[in-house]
Parts: structure tokens; sequence; C-alpha cells
């Protein structure tokens, strides 16, 4: 970027950071500083001679792990003094002076906070093992091949690998095969694989009469894309068929609406957009007319009156819970999907970034500065960079706002990634990669700023510039 360009950008940032009614949530986070990003010690941030705030790092890798929140630490705090002054009875004592919920309710609590960020009835949410698991649980539910009839499952072709690694072994694990009962979605369009709504309908229109289950992702991993969730699971309802969807990206990101799009089932993970902490516990969500327990639990027939699934003691009404019988009584909605009790730690984290979304609104208003931030930033890289800046790089998420979330996908010219990832690294600026030649840009809107997007800008121009010099002097050496 040239000066002019850049101080036209700081001005411009400047006066969108002072009119930003989200902007003092920043503060509701501990934002890394270039010499912590740098370091390899541990950071003791009670040090009086640690840096300065002011020299903050451009973290822009919420899409990948989020940032801490600083109520975090004072949750988890609060949990472990409950622990050492109370031990066994902190499962069912409350204490008049803390903030935190029994730990026998602790999973309720979270599932509240949770339910308004995904569109859904409390009952329908439940705070619960993580992403694959989730996912694994689900399809062990609801996917119920028949070898002559409806076997398939459909997926796109470049799921996360889990994702297809998780729909692989389900297909085993009943005896079927990938080759056979696999159908991936790939554009015939889009050489970056953007799918339409058209694409993946077509697909499902195709193999309607043998498809069991559709597995898609609410915002694709690489690409950014954001899919129609609610116009895809209709499609797929038309033709009686079961639609899970991986909401690992569109979780905290997007404002979703899973009980009014008649979605059959979600699951996601909690530390990207969410700031859970890292591998922290993830998250299901089981539309209602799927989850109901319709009618008392028998011993002759222990199984009548619910859906089947994997259970465990923790999916049990709390009134049985501990009565320790051999008999499996589930609570109705998500909750009786649950199966062992959950980690009170990764509850109280998640639960303490869950607050900052109540004290922000919520993901709508959020979702509103989610596309002023995101279209700031693409405005930079399309129109503000240098020309021959421009022949390096290209974005490869939707152009549309409304088919994006926070992320931008940079996809650049050959055999420039690493020195790119090294030189923003040294400007203090954190984004992540998706070999072999993407960065992933993602400005989140509870803690990045305008400003921020600008000096990614600056030190972008100037990492392509020092990529595309070395990748020279390696020609001519070479």
């Amino acid at each position: 970027m040239s000066s002019a360009s850049i101080a036209d950008a700081r001005a411009r940032a400047q006066v969108l950071d002072q009119d930003d009614p989200l902007g003092l949530v920043r503060n509701e986070f501990n934002i890394p500083t270039k010499a912590q990003i740098a370091s390899t010690r541990l950071a003791d941030n009670d040090d009086p001679g640690a840096p300065s705030t002011s020299d903050s790092a451009v973290y822009l890798c919420g899409n990948s792990l989020g940032l801490q929140p600083k109520r975090t630490p004072v949750r988890i705090n609060q949990y472990l003094s409950t622990w050492a002054a109370q031990g066994v009875q902190g499962h069912f004592k409350p204490l008049a002076d803390s903030p935190l919920p029994t730990w026998l309710d602790a999973d309720a609590k979270a599932a509240k906070l949770m339910a308004p960020i995904v569109g859904a009835a409390e009952s329908e949410v439940a705070v619960m093992q993580t992403l694959t698991g989730n996912l694994h649980l689900l399809m062990s539910a609801f996917y119920k091949p028949d070898i002559n009839g409806r076997h398939k499952i459909i997926l796109e072709s470049k799921a996360f690998p889990s994702d297809h690694f998780a729909v692989e072994t389900q297909l085993r694990h009943h005896g079927l095969s990938p080759e056979t009962s696999m159908v991936t979605i790939q554009s015939p369009f889009s050489e970056d694989n953007i799918l339409s709504s058209y694409d993946i309908m077509s697909v499902i229109s195709t193999h309607a009469a043998t498809t069991a289950l559709v597995v898609l992702p609410g915002i694709q991993y690489y690409t950014g894309q954001l899919l129609d969730i609610p116009v895809i699971t209709a499609f797929a309802h038309k033709h009686g068929i079961f639609v899970i969807w991986d909401l690992a990206h569109a979780v905290g990101n997007v404002p979703l609406s899973l009980h009014d799009w008649d979605v059959d089932a979600a699951a996601w993970c909690t530390y990207k957009y969410l700031n859970g902490g890292p591998g922290c516990i993830g998250g299901l969500f089981v539309h209602e007319r799927n989850s109901r327990v319709t009618k008392a639990i028998t011993d002759e027939k222990p199984e009548d009156g619910y859906s089947n699934r994997l259970a465990g003691w923790w999916g049990n009404d709390k009134k049985t819970r501990f009565a320790m019988a051999n008999k499996f009584h589930p609570v109705g909605g998500a909750a009786g999907f649950q199966l062992s009790n959950p980690s009170i730690l990764d509850i109280t984290s998640l639960s303490a970034s869950l607050e900052v979304f109540e004290l922000a609104g919520g993901v709508r208003a959020l979702r509103e500065k989610s596309l002023k931030l995101t279209g700031f930033l693409e405005s930079l890289l399309l129109k503000g960079m240098k020309e021959e800046d421009n022949a390096l790089f290209r974005i490869v998420t939707p152009a549309d706002p409304a088919e994006r979330g926070a992320q931008l996908s940079i996809l650049l010219a050959d055999g420039l990634l690493q020195t790119v990832l090294q030189e923003l690294e040294a400007r203090g600026v954190i984004v992540d990669e998706r070999k072999p030649d993407v960065i992933r840009v993602a400005p989140a809107p509870l803690y990045n700023t305008f400003d921020e997007c600008v000096t990614f800008a600056e030190a972008f121009s100037l990492a392509l510039e020092a990529a595309a010099k070395k990748r020279a002097q390696q020609s001519t050496s070479g």
C-alpha cells in the first residue's frame, strides 16, 4: 500500500472505530502484545514491567481460536475456589456469593446461554462432548441405513477431514462402503468449489431415493462460504432426508435460527468465535420433534418412548439420575443425548465468554458490525493495494456479504505462503494457513477494530513484496 492510501484508510478506520457501538467490548478480552507473540517464554500478565497493551498484536485468527475473555480466569478461579472449599458438595450446594451454578446445573446454565446464539429453545441445546464426538452421536441416533433403500450419506467433497472421517467410519460401522454409500458434492462451475444452493440441491435430487442423510457445514472452513441453511434443509426434507449441520465456523459468527429453520440436528465446537478455549467442550442441537420422550419408560420396554441413541447416565432425567438404577430414562430434549458428566472446567470457561455475548447484545448486533468490518477489509485488499500486489493474490470467499461470515480466504500465488506468514508474524499480525496457498483472515467483531484491518493490509503488502522477492531469488539461484 502507498503512504497516501494508508493514511486515508487510517483516517476512515478511526472514524468507524469511534462510531462503533461495540468498541468497548474489546476491553473484555486479553489482547496479546507483539512482544508476547514473539516470546518463547510463558507470559506473566501480572508483571509490572510487561509490555504496554498499546503495542497490541493484530489477531485475526478468531476463526481458528478465539481470544481469551478477561472473565475467563476470574470464573475459573471461582470454580477452583468452590472445588477447594466445598469438594463434592460443589455438585449440589449453591453458594450465595458465587455467580456460578452448582455443578449439577452447569450444563443447563450453559445451554440457556447458548440457545439464543443458535436460535433454539433451551431444551433443544446441550453443551457436551466435542464436535466430532457429537457428529458421531447424532449419526448413531438418526442414520438408519437400509441397504435396499436409503443408505447414502451426502457431504461436500472438500469437507473438513474430521467430517469425512466420521461419515466414512459410520458407513463402515454399518457394514457399508464409502465407495457405494458416500456421495460428495463438487461444484461443476467454481474452481474454488464455491457451492451454490443449486449445486447442492441438484446432487440431493439425483440421489434422493437412496439417501438417508445429508451432512453439510454452515460455513465452509476453507473458503468461508456461508451456505443457505434454511433453503437446503427444506429441500432435503421435501425428499424425506434427515440433515445434520456442522456449525463449527458459523456459531457465534452469523445469526442462526435453527428451530425456525426446521433444522433436524447440528453440532459445533466452541473455541473459535465462541472463545471457549483450546479444545473446549462442544455443543449439540436436536430439534424438539426429534428428541421427545413421549411416555414413561417401563421395565418391559425400556427403549420405548424415545428415539434411539447412544446413552449415558448424564442423559437421564435429573429426578432419576442419581437413583443408580440400570434403566435409561432420558430427559426430553437435547440433554437426553448426554453421556458422561461434563467437564465443569470447560463449561465455566465457555460460559464466561457467553456472558460477553450477552453484554454485546447477541449475535445479530455482532453481525451488523462484522459485515462492516469484513467489507472494509475486503475493500482495502481489492482497492487499496498496489497493482503488483494484486497480481499475487485473490480472495476466494464469496463477494456477496450474505454468503460469508467474518472470514476472508486469500489464495496466494505459488511459493509465497511461508514467507508471507513469517513476514506477517514478524510485524505482530496473526492469521492462519491452509496449505498449499491460502491464508484465512477473520476480523472478529467482539475484539477486532477497523484500524487493525488497515494494519493487516499494510503488513500484507510488505509481506507480499518480501515473498515475491525471495521467490525470484530462489528461482534465479536454482
